[in-house]
């Protein structure tokens, strides 16, 4: 059984590119064996953004925190348990205005948990999420991907890295909006469900 974490990034739901092409990576994935996928939606706009509070919450240990900690930190809890869960991490974003949806910005900040996602050690930081893959779906309207001036995919090989999340690949429609977008997409989506064959 392979578990898969889809998580999924963009507000365009049914239409989005970056939604299609991690649907597809998911397609090749459940061809290669029994799998179970749990689909964490992003786009629902139900993250908060991390306040002082609630990153006290976040580092406090679980057997210390009061009822409020609790509260605050529940929603890392489950996140971090995802993350933690899945075998394979399917991650289907957009590019907005250069860099990542803020939503994925909160996510990061929310799973990002010292002692849990990852540790400090003599030599710098470790990344605790090992022996994980990672597929990236990206697309954007203009910004080509790993450009100049794309923000968010290195960003986000980064910080997967940093977990240690560090076999990463990607497959990415870029420049869709403009002219022969159309068939970007057609050969993005081809490479998708060849990226995890």
């Amino acid at each position: 059984m392979t578990n898969i974490l889809h998580i999924k990034a963009s507000i365009r739901g049914n239409e989005s590119v970056s939604n299609d092409l991690g649907n597809r990576i998911l397609e090749t994935l459940r061809k290669e064996g029994e799998t179970a996928v749990v689909t964490r939606d992003l786009s629902a706009n139900d993250l908060p953004f991390i306040d002082q509070n609630r990153f006290a919450a976040n580092l406090a240990p679980y057997a210390e925190r009061d009822d409020a900690q609790h509260d605050l930190a529940k929603i890392a809890d489950t996140l971090i348990e995802e993350l933690q869960a899945a075998d394979v991490i399917v991650f289907s974003t957009p590019i907005y205005n250069f860099t990542m949806p803020s939503t994925v910005k909160a996510w990061a900040d929310l799973v990002a948990r010292a002692g849990t996602t990852f540790r400090y050690t003599a030599n710098g930081p470790e990344g605790l999420l090992t022996g994980k893959k990672a597929y990236l779906a990206i697309a954007s309207g203009g910004t080509p991907v790993e450009g100049a001036v794309d923000f968010m995919t290195p960003w986000l090989k980064f910080f997967l890295g940093f977990l240690g999340i560090t076999d990463v690949v990607y497959v990415a429609a870029d420049g869709i909006m403009g002219e022969g977008g159309e068939l970007k997409i057609e050969d993005a989506r081809e490479e998708a469900l060849r990226l995890a064959a």
